[in-house]
C-alpha cells in the first residue's frame, strides 16, 4: 500500500513538473496575458482538464513557477559564503550568489520581475504576491545582516542593500536585453566593481 502511494506521488510530481515546464515555455513565448490553460495543456501533451486537476488557473501556475524559482535562488544564496573570513567577505559572497543566479538564469529574472507580463503582478493575489516578495527578500537578508556586521545601523544597512540590489538588477536587465553592449561593458565586472567600492567605502576610516 505504501509503495503504491509513493509511486502515485512520484507520478503526480512528474506530471506537475512537466506542466510547469510547459507553462514556462508558453509564458516566455506569449506572456501571462497571452497564455491560456489550453495552450499550456497542448505544450505539455495533456488535456486542459488534466491541468485544472493540478492548478486552479494560469495565475496559480505562474505563482508556482515563481515560487520554485525563488527556492532555487535561496538555495544558491544559502550555499554561498561558508568560508567567508569577515562580514565584508560574506557580503561579497551572498551578493555575488544572487547576482550570479540571475545572470545564469535570465528566464528566472523574467519570472522574478514579472517581465513576461509587463512589470505588474497581474493575476496574483495580494497574499501570494506578499509571500513571493518576502521569499525574494529572504535571499537578500544575508547581505543586509553582513552590512550590519560591518558596523551599519539597520536603516543604513537596508538602504545600502537596496541600492546594491537595484544596481545589480539594472545591470542584469542591461545584460539580458543586450543593451550593455552599446557601452562595451560587462555586467559581472561592473557589479564586482560596485561591490568592491562599497566595501572599501564602508571600511574606510572615519574622517
Amino acid at each position: 500500500m505504501q509503495a503504491r502511494l509513493q509511486r502515485q506521488q512520484a507520478l503526480n510530481d512528474s506530471r506537475r513538473a512537466l506542466m510547469l515546464d510547459a507553462a514556462r515555455s508558453v509564458f516566455e513565448r506569449l506572456g501571462i496575458e497571452g497564455a491560456s490553460i489550453r495552450e499550456i495543456a497542448k505544450q505539455a501533451g495533456y488535456t486542459p482538464g488534466a491541468i485544472y486537476s493540478y492548478f486552479d488557473n494560469k495565475e496559480a501556475i505562474y505563482g508556482a513557477l515563481l515560487a520554485e524559482s525563488l527556492e532555487r535562488l535561496n538555495a544558491a544564496v544559502d550555499a554561498a559564503g561558508a568560508d567567508a573570513a569577515s562580514p565584508a567577505d560574506l557580503l561579497e559572497a551572498k551578493a555575488s550568489a544572487w547576482f550570479g543566479f540571475y545572470a545564469a538564469n535570465p528566464r528566472d529574472l523574467d519570472l522574478g520581475f514579472y517581465l513576461v507580463q509587463g512589470l505588474q503582478p497581474r493575476g496574483l493575489t495580494a497574499e501570494l504576491n506578499f509571500q513571493l516578495n518576502d521569499r525574494l527578500h529572504d535571499a537578500l537578508r544575508p547581505g543586509e545582516a553582513a552590512l550590519q556586521a560591518m558596523g551599519l545601523r539597520p536603516d543604513a544597512a537596508l538602504r545600502e542593500n537596496t541600492s546594491l540590489f537595484a544596481h545589480g538588477v539594472g545591470l542584469l536587465l542591461m545584460q539580458h536585453t543586450g543593451r550593455i553592449r552599446m557601452f562595451g561593458q560587462d555586467a559581472p565586472v561592473l557589479f564586482q566593481a560596485y561591490l568592491t567600492n562599497l566595501v572599501a567605502r564602508l571600511n574606510a576610516p572615519a574622517p
